[in-house]
């Protein structure tokens, strides 16, 4: 940091601001909050005056920097946006007007997001755990470096330059998660395009089990060690998370398992929260199952346990299920419904032809995806750094 950076304190350049407005019954407000973290100031919901506790509240302008008492320990300060500009805050959430012959509302925006001034906030932070609050008085006697008004402009424009840039490759990071997507959905429907041939037959969910083993409405007691519990969530993306902190002791799995126990090459569907996952017991591991999971065991010489995960989860017949699915919120489905729909059954061989080539395009999917998951922590590291060169004197 240069000599043209001087110390002042907070007090000087922040005016508190005391527009406290009478709320008419029949108005509506825009009642905003700020968000953790650093993620600004956003709008909270719309309300009529007669639906608001308090008669009065404090109206924002646009510039004004607001945060929460509670929270700004916690990175939720914000500058308001023209767009929020006369919405309504509690007074859990005090406004301070920017002396600008001080301070740019546009530079202080980007400084509140970094971590020396949330540092600045928990330090003037007090209180019992579950009670601490920002003490105005200490916050408003804290000292930040401050440039002069021309290198403030001259902050801001190059990090604005450089958030555009950042934004710019998320934006084809995004891109690139949606084609990466596009092209396991094509994957899929190619892998099933054959299904109207001779060779294929249509066969329903019952007629490809040996059996249909449903946990629906079993509920075991859970505890943080033993064999572990899997619900509908822990099957995602054709595989079974067997990340979990639900276990159940062993005399628990001998009472609730008794419609059946997992084997391998079983697959298991989710009926519910999320409706339609499938994946495949790899191992003789033993878990315990949850309601709104189903377990379906292969017809041996007709249908393949891998293939029948596959075909559960294949464009076509997932929109059968979501056609035959009920409730609005959460779609479930029951067994009952499930077992009439029909699948695409292809000879044994073809099953094994494309379990191996949608698992191939997974393979490639994954490692695509991965890229992007590293790319995104680098991105998200960026900006970080960004701020912590500017607010040094180093960009």
């Amino acid at each position: 940091m240069n000599g043209t950076w001087h110390p002042i304190k907070l007090g000087q350049a922040l005016h508190k601001s005391d527009d406290w407005i009478t709320l008419e019954p029949d108005r509506e407000y825009k009642e905003v909050t700020v968000r953790l973290w650093g993620k600004g100031v956003v709008l909270r919901g719309m309300s009529r005056g007669a639906e608001i506790a308090a008669g009065r509240r404090l109206a924002v302008r646009e510039g004004q920097l607001i945060l929460s008492r509670i929270d700004a320990r916690n990175g939720a300060l914000g500058v308001v946006p023209a767009s929020l500009a006369g919405a309504i805050v509690s007074n859990d959430f005090p406004a301070f007007n920017v002396e600008r012959s001080l301070a740019l509302p546009e530079f202080l925006g980007w400084f509140i997001k970094t971590g020396q001034f949330v540092e600045l906030c928990k330090r003037a932070s007090e209180g019992t755990t579950n009670r601490v609050r920002l003490q105005e008085e200490k916050f408003l006697m804290m000292e930040v470096p401050l440039p002069p008004l021309d290198e403030q402009r001259r902050v801001v424009s190059r990090i604005e330059e450089l958030a555009a840039k950042v934004e710019e490759t998320r934006r084809l990071r995004r891109e690139a998660i949606e084609e990466t997507n596009a092209v396991l959905m094509s994957g899929w429907r190619r892998a099933f395009a054959a299904s109207g041939a001779d060779s294929w037959r249509r066969l329903s969910v019952e007629e490809c089990c040996e059996a249909m083993i449903d946990y629906r409405g079993r509920t075991p007691p859970v505890t943080d060690a033993g064999i572990p519990h899997l619900t509908s969530r822990n099957i995602k993306g054709g595989r079974i998370d067997w990340n979990t902190d639900r276990f159940v002791t062993e005399d628990t799995y001998e009472k609730y398992m008794t419609r059946g126990i997992p084997e391998p090459g079983d697959v298991i569907f989710t009926m519910e929260a999320p409706l339609g996952e499938a994946a495949v017991v790899p191992d003789d591991r033993r878990f315990s199952l949850a309601q709104r999971t189903l377990l379906l065991r292969a017809k041996q010489g007709t249908v393949d346990g891998e293939f029948l995960s596959k075909a559960l989860m294949s464009p076509q017949v997932r929109e059968s299920i979501y056609a035959k699915a009920m409730g609005t919120t959460v779609k479930g489905i029951a067994s009952k419904r499930l077992k009439h729909i029909p699948l695409p059954i292809p000879p044994i061989a073809e099953q094994r032809r494309i379990v191996d080539y949608l698992g191939d395009l997974q393979a490639k999917v994954d490692s695509l995806k991965k890229l992007q998951s590293e790319t995104a922590a680098e991105l998200d590291a960026l900006m970080p750094s960004i701020l912590s060169k500017a607010f040094g004197g180093e960009l």
